[in-house]
């Protein structure tokens, strides 16, 4: 009797798999993090263009605010540079950069020669405050409230239409909440 239920157990089990990983709905850009409305996690860095500088996540508590994951070697960062330039100087949000894995003068060469969208470029050369947001890869952007909680994960490059479809209600919604 068991050598007919466990063949159809996992036949049956492939098929809810299948449902449910094929299903032409599902939003490709969307993981599920734990750490959505959790805290984020605190960091201090030395800044990419200057080393001397130490950016930090703690000066930005009681704003809401982007933290953006990025590295020179990664092509799809590439692709993403010119709509966070473009979301920089609305000045809606300040914007945090996280140079993940990388090499500080491939970096300083890539801000240079692209633009520089942010207040401020954590050099994380180990991957060590990448590990602790969660990160799977680069690009990655978090939303933080003023609570300094994780409020929403974009996981690929940022568009000019994932910005004003998907971050700025939740950055209204975060500025009406008084969170």
């Amino acid at each position: 009797m068991w050598k007919f239920l466990l063949p159809a157990g996992v036949f049956l089990a492939l098929i809810v798999l299948f449902a449910f990983g094929l299903n032409p709905k599902r939003d490709l850009h969307y993981l599920p993090s734990p750490l959505i409305g959790k805290p984020a996690p605190e960091f201090a860095l030395s800044d990419v263009l200057d080393p001397g500088r130490t950016v930090s996540n703690r000066t930005l508590k009681g704003h809401v605010y982007l933290f953006n994951v990025w590295a020179t070697w990664c092509s799809a960062c590439r692709d993403e540079q010119g709509a966070l330039l473009e979301i920089a100087q609305q000045h809606v949000v300040p914007i945090i950069g996280l140079d993940w894995n990388d090499q500080r003068p491939r970096a300083q060469l890539w801000l240079q020669q692209l633009g520089n969208p942010y207040q401020g470029v954590g050099f994380d050369a180990d991957g060590h405050v990448a590990i602790n947001w969660g990160v799977y890869g680069a690009p990655e952007t978090y939303l933080i409230d003023r609570k300094g909680r994780i409020v929403f994960k974009h996981i690929a490059p940022m568009t000019m239409d994932v910005w004003n479809k998907e971050f700025l209600p939740r950055i209204a919604a975060a500025r009406r909440s008084g969170a």
